[in-house]
């Protein structure tokens, strides 16, 4: 700590305090659209009010304040910076002799504040929170029941294999196929007008089914009305819920991961959602390199020209994530690749923004 001088704790107070000034002012508005969009249906099912509070709200308010912390973060090094600028202390700052390398160091250390607090929010904290927001708009708002998959290819354990052209909200899975492998030799199949689940028996039963058992030189054929099974997979499998990938610690995403990968399923918006929880908080550093230096001299237009410079820049950046986000989910591009080309790009303009106001 004693190299972190006056200054560099009037700086990193001026930085957390705007701040979170700015998300506390941003979330107010957002919580009070958002309350004034739904009170109907809130008074009209008369939901307890804390339900409403503590469920929803107090769980919304963390959700949105991490998903735009970089937002805030450029804004609030804008804002300050470019106060001070324009007061002469950025000037009274360099010409007593500090550096401008020197002037970004409290920058650094708050970032980094910033930057573990966001990661500590979005991979530990937030995720089982936002697992009770989203069940109670699915609850009390959405009214929406979850969708199924259609056309599903799925290895359920080593060597077996399972396919249903669609499955329904009575948990019958229709066009059912079962293939079992040992080796690269196919060694059993079953094929089934459907396949549906038993909850009082936590089982499955397969109807009007087809089974050929393949030996070394022979087949055996078999066909009846029901086989009751016990099957590696559950229901809730098949059931599409609205960005269940956020309800997850970031542990358990990556176990779930690599089940989904063991199963043959699409992992691609679980991998960006992964990946985008590594590179949020590192663009927590790119955009403070870029607001400092920015805001950090007099330029013809003043607060607002910094203002608008820098909310033009940061909404380019969330532009740009979601078009590269875009082609991952096409396949068009490896997802570790999609997720951090903005902050690469980003990193390139923050090295170019700091040698120009070095100078």
């Amino acid at each position: 700590m004693k190299y972190y001088k006056t200054i560099d704790f009037y700086i990193t107070r001026k930085f957390l305090g705007t701040f979170f000034y700015a998300i506390a002012l941003i979330l107010s508005i957002a919580v009070v659209f958002d309350m004034s969009e739904n009170l109907d249906e809130f008074l009209s099912k008369e939901i307890p009010v804390k339900e409403i509070i503590f469920d929803y709200y107090f769980n919304f308010i963390p959700y949105f304040a991490n998903l735009f912390s970089p937002l805030f973060t450029f804004i609030a090094v804008i804002y300050f910076t470019s106060k001070m600028a324009y007061n002469t202390e950025i000037i009274a700052i360099l010409s007593s002799g500090v550096s401008y390398r020197r002037l970004m160091y409290p920058y650094i250390v708050s970032a980094a504040i910033l930057a573990v607090f966001t990661f500590s929010l979005g991979n530990f904290v937030i995720p089982p929170d936002t697992k009770t927001m989203n069940d109670f708009r699915l609850k009390n708002i959405e009214n929406a029941k979850p969708g199924f998959e259609r056309d599903i290819h799925r290895q359920i354990e080593p060597g077996v294999y399972i396919y249903m052209r669609s499955y329904n909200q009575n948990d019958i899975g229709n066009s059912f196929t079962l293939e079992k492998f040992d080796g690269a030799k196919l060694v059993e199949k079953i094929t089934a007008d459907n396949i549906r689940w038993d909850k009082d028996n936590n089982k499955w039963v397969i109807n009007n089914y087809w089974k050929r058992t393949i030996m070394e030189d022979y087949e055996i054929l078999e066909s009846g009305y029901r086989i009751d099974t016990t099957l590696n997979m559950k229901p809730d499998e098949f059931r599409l819920k609205k960005k269940e990938m956020e309800t997850y610690t970031t542990p358990d995403l990556i176990e779930e991961i690599d089940v989904m990968k063991t199963r043959g399923m699409n992992t691609v918006e679980w991998e960006i959602e992964k990946h985008k929880r590594m590179a949020t908080p590192f663009s927590t550093f790119i955009l403070t390199l870029i607001g400092a230096g920015l805001a950090s001299r007099k330029i013809k237009g003043g607060l607002g020209f910094h203002l608008g410079l820098g909310l033009a820049l940061s909404f380019s950046y969330i532009l740009f994530m979601q078009i590269t986000t875009v082609f991952a989910i096409s396949g068009s591009m490896p997802v570790f690749l999609a997720i951090w080309i903005p902050n690469i790009l980003y990193s390139v303009i923050a090295f170019f923004v700091f040698r120009w106001a070095a100078r």
